[in-house]
């Protein structure tokens, strides 16, 4: 099964980064869908949707991505049609335990914004890290530590994104929020921006044809 959120997020993702990159891969969008429309197990669908990107290295900044693509897919769609508790099963556990090195924080930003959804709430920045990532909390230090970046410059919610791209390329290589800095906190200045604002946060990008796909992939869950 594919969730209708997911399959908006994996064409306007694959029609902006062919909009900022010299590969089109918009006709993607159709190969991606049937992995994530499969009808195989969760790991088996990695496999699929590693091959695909084994296949197209000018698809390989997305990978990521769109393996929090597939996992945010699995607990939207997938899970429906397994056992209640199946999170819980020693099964998912395995699961867990052999992809923990895949993915990337987007993961979490888009649970929150289904949450968002659920509860009828707008998205914002300060409800994220202090209500859904509870990076005040002791017991929610890794959090705190990864999003320290975000936390520390929360006051460019109200710069132009030329400063957040500023910030942005200033990151240390290893931090973990490296990639995704410029896309989230530019969608968390506007999580509805118009056609115009789209063109100043491009023309301000880190590297556009994945940040405007992380964007439109946020603004599709919005």
């Amino acid at each position: 099964m594919i969730d209708q959120k997911v399959e908006t997020a994996i064409e306007a993702a694959l029609t902006a980064f062919s909009k900022y990159s010299s590969f089109n891969a918009a006709p993607f969008a159709d190969v991606l869908g049937e992995v994530f429309d499969s009808e195989e197990d969760f790991m088996s669908k990695v496999a699929m949707l590693d091959e695909v990107f084994d296949d197209y290295q000018q698809l390989e900044a997305l990978r990521e991505v769109f393996f929090d693509l597939l996992m945010i897919n699995f607990f939207s769609a997938d899970v429906k049609k397994l056992e209640e508790d199946y999170l819980d099963t020693p099964e998912w556990e395995a699961i867990e335990e052999d992809t923990l090195d895949r993915g990337t924080e987007l993961l979490n930003l888009l649970l929150y914004l289904n949450e968002c959804e659920d509860e009828e709430i707008e998205p914002g920045l300060e409800d994220y890290l202090k209500e859904f990532l509870l990076v005040d909390e002791d017991e929610f230090q890794d959090e705190y530590r990864i999003y320290e970046p975000v936390i520390a410059h929360q006051v460019l919610m109200e710069s132009p994104v030329d400063e957040i791209h500023k910030v942005a390329v200033k990151l240390p290589e290893d931090s973990e929020l490296k990639e995704l800095f410029y896309p989230i906190m530019c969608f968390f200045q506007n999580t509805a921006p118009s056609t115009e604002v789209k063109n100043n946060i491009a023309d301000n990008a880190v590297d556009k044809e994945f940040d405007m796909a992380v964007l439109e992939i946020l603004i599709s869950f919005r």
